[in-house]
């Protein structure tokens, strides 16, 4: 309530912009009133010289001059001074606010008091009190005051201005008298002047009339407070708003440093200077690593904390430089490069100081444009710059790394597959490679894994260690599940059809897919397009992906088993919540990830590992099988220990379709009895 009744009477505390806004539009209204007043006054005075030069002043010129010229000069030099200081505000040239304010009271203060002093004279004269009326419309209503202010500066004037002519008896009375004079007699003139000169004080008419135009005066005024008191809170709010949006626009709203796009126009204006030194110039990509599994650990709260940290950190460290935020936990600096490694190194002890439980490190990769190169494309630096610095992931000892023409030319494939995925698909570059899974108790074929390859004019046949990472990346890796699937499907369909064997498939799917597209839904719209069967088509799921989507992949999973298909866990031991994943999750069959047979020989741990891994799946009445197998000792030890199904290069490498029917005929490799004849091959 106290701050209401303090808003009302404007005693409030206000904001510098509203502050500015009020003064502004009291210099904007001064311009109008003080040239009003300088017309007026310049007439008057021009009018009251040629009355007297031309003798028809009655009395002598210092009467006028004291009571009427003197003021209209001081009214005058007022009007123009407050102008003048209007003008000099509007151009920018009046530094001090306290300059305007000070003349705007002087000049309010002499229009009142000329107000005042004219219409006194006018009052005892019987005409009437315009000049008093008029000056306190102009100060009080043309220029903003706070109500209290306003209401004293009102109630000061009108008190004044009563005063005085309480005490007056109009000599309009008198004049009426005289000019009756010959109508009356001695005694009854006599009498009616005794009347009109013993009469002071003001009629109730006259209190009535000033005391409705003072109350209508303060009305004007404090509307007018409270009418530019809301346009400048309104326009403050849009400034503010503005300035947010601005300040968003090229900052980082997080850490406070500069965004990418502030960082790619400056990085542009930077190049194209003359006075660029662009043989020292580099572009760095700092990425926090594991900060995925600090922020896991410790939550969002702790890592936004640390990204401001490093934010801080790279900006003090890189002092004058272009530092920006690239994107989650990654970083972008323009520099110099001389002196930059040793600066980096200092940066990567430092971010120990930060960790906790979990490792983090600080990497950096580097790009120094060619001499060579006409022109610098920001956005092209920072990725060859990131791509040098993904180069040393997982690199304990290596914390910088510049980008070289080895990186050159896997940066140009890396481009090549993102520009040409969709022509791959389109023209049938993409292939499937089929790999075995064999029954442990007889060798024979109980399944495929589908993987995929790219069979490039240009490069030959890529590796999917290559373009899979690649096309996760840039989230294209749909469009190559996609195509695997129905590429499976239509395997399938060519071997019903013609009555040859084909085992059950199991397929890839990334975590993306759940993300980009509803690839359940392409999935099975796929089998039922090509009639085949829930049985022959299995799905894998990587452990990783389960941690990164739960919610999505439960339901995902939920769905498959629900419409009949076999859902895998594959790369299990690969990741850090395996048990969790086997206490969370339903799965069909349990993939054990190959790193467990890589010390086969010499690690005495790994048979009991693999023993009790076998046992549990067991227990959860999933079905085992065993990747990377390629020795027949440790398919005899699977085989031994119940391990259902194993699979690796002691079978087959992955091979075509074509090869691996051939394979089949010639009795290499034998299909398990129940997919000789294919159940759909009559239909």
């Amino acid at each position: 309530m106290g701050q209401r009744i303090k808003s009302w009477l404007g005693i409030d505390k206000q904001s510098d912009y509203v502050k500015n806004y009020f003064f502004n539009a009291n210099m904007r209204s001064s311009i109008y009133m003080s040239v009003i007043v300088i017309v007026l006054e310049s007439y008057m005075i021009v009018r009251m010289l040629n009355q007297w030069f031309s003798g028809q002043l009655p009395k002598a010129f210092s009467y006028y001059f004291t009571n009427y010229f003197l003021y209209y000069i001081m009214l005058l030099v007022s009007g123009i001074l407050m102008l003048v200081c209007a003008f000099l505000h509007i151009r920018g040239k009046l530094k001090h606010q306290w300059v305007g304010t000070l003349v705007k009271w002087i000049f309010a203060v002499i229009c009142l008091y000329f107000g005042v002093r004219i219409s006194i004279g006018d009052y005892t004269k019987g005409e009437q009190i315009l000049t008093f009326l008029t000056m306190e419309m102009f100060v009080c209503c043309l220029f903003v005051w706070r109500p209290l202010v306003g209401f004293l500066v009102l109630t000061l004037t009108y008190g004044i201005y009563i005063y005085k002519i309480s005490g007056i008896a109009p000599v309009s009375g008198a004049y009426s008298v005289l000019s009756k004079l010959s109508e009356l007699t001695p005694e009854e003139a006599y009498e009616k002047l005794q009347a009109v000169t013993q009469t002071s004080g003001l009629s109730q008419a006259t209190q009535i009339n000033l005391f409705t135009i003072w109350l209508s005066t303060l009305l004007i005024l404090i509307s007018r407070y409270r009418q530019t008191m809301a346009q400048a809170k309104k326009d403050e709010h849009l400034e503010e708003v503005n300035a947010y949006l601005n300040e968003i626009s090229v900052n980082d709203e997080l850490t406070g440093i500069h965004n990418m796009v502030f960082f790619r126009s400056e990085a542009e204006k930077l190049l194209a200077y003359v006075t660029t030194d662009r043989d020292n110039i580099v572009f760095l990509y700092f990425d926090i690593e594991n900060f995925k599994y600090y922020n896991e650990k410790y939550g969002f709260h702790e890592g936004n904390a640390l990204l401001r940290q490093v934010a801080q950190m790279l900006e003090e460290a890189f002092q004058g430089s272009l530092v920006s935020r690239f994107s989650d936990d990654h970083f972008v600096v323009l520099t110099r490069y001389d002196g930059c490694e040793a600066i980096i190194r200092k940066l990567s002890h430092r971010i120990h100081e930060f960790q906790k439980e979990v490792h983090i490190d600080l990497k950096c990769g580097a790009y120094r444009p060619l001499s060579t190169e006409k022109e610098i494309d920001p956005s092209v630096a920072c990725d060859r710059a990131r791509f040098a610095c993904n180069s040393i992931k997982k690199h304990y000892e290596q914390t910088f790394q510049v980008y070289d023409k080895t990186l050159e030319d896997r940066f140009r494939l890396k481009q090549y597959i993102i520009n040409n995925i969709d022509t791959a698909i389109e023209n049938n570059y993409i292939k499937v490679f089929y790999q075995p899974v064999v029954d442990t108790a007889d060798k024979s074929i109980v399944g495929l894994e589908a993987l995929a390859r790219w069979q490039d004019p240009n490069y030959g046949l890529l590796p999917p260690g290559i373009f899979i990472e690649i096309l996760e990346e840039h989230r294209q890796i749909h469009k190559l599940d996609q195509c695997i699937i129905e590429q499976v499907c239509r395997d399938y369909r060519e071997a019903a059809d013609k009555g040859l064997p084909f085992a059950p498939v199991s397929l890839n799917f990334s975590r993306l897919d759940f993300e980009l597209c509803d690839i359940v839904d392409y999935f099975e719209g796929k089998a039922k397009a090509y009639n085949v069967p829930q049985e022959y088509l299995d799905v894998e799921i990587t452990e990783s992906a389960l941690t990164d989507q739960q919610n999505l992949l439960q339901s995902a999973m939920k769905r498959l088993q629900q419409d009949g298909y076999k859902v895998w866990l594959d790369d299990f031991g690969s990741g850090y919540s395996s048990l969790n994943v086997l206490k969370d999750y339903q799965f069909d069959v349990l993939k054990i990830d190959m790193k467990f047979l890589s010390g086969f020989s010499n690690n005495e741990k790994t048979r009991p590992i693999l023993q009790n891994i076998v046992n549990l799946t067991q227990q959860l009445h999933m079905t085992s099988l065993t990747e990377g197998v390629e020795t027949q000792e440790q398919f005899e030890f699977l085989s031994k220990i119940g391990c259902n199904r194993a699979q690796g290069y002691l079978f087959s490498k992955p091979v075509p379709i074509g090869d691996l029917r051939e394979r089949i005929s010639k009795g290499d490799l034998h299909v398990s009895d129940k997919y000789v004849t294919h159940p759909t091959a009559t239909a």
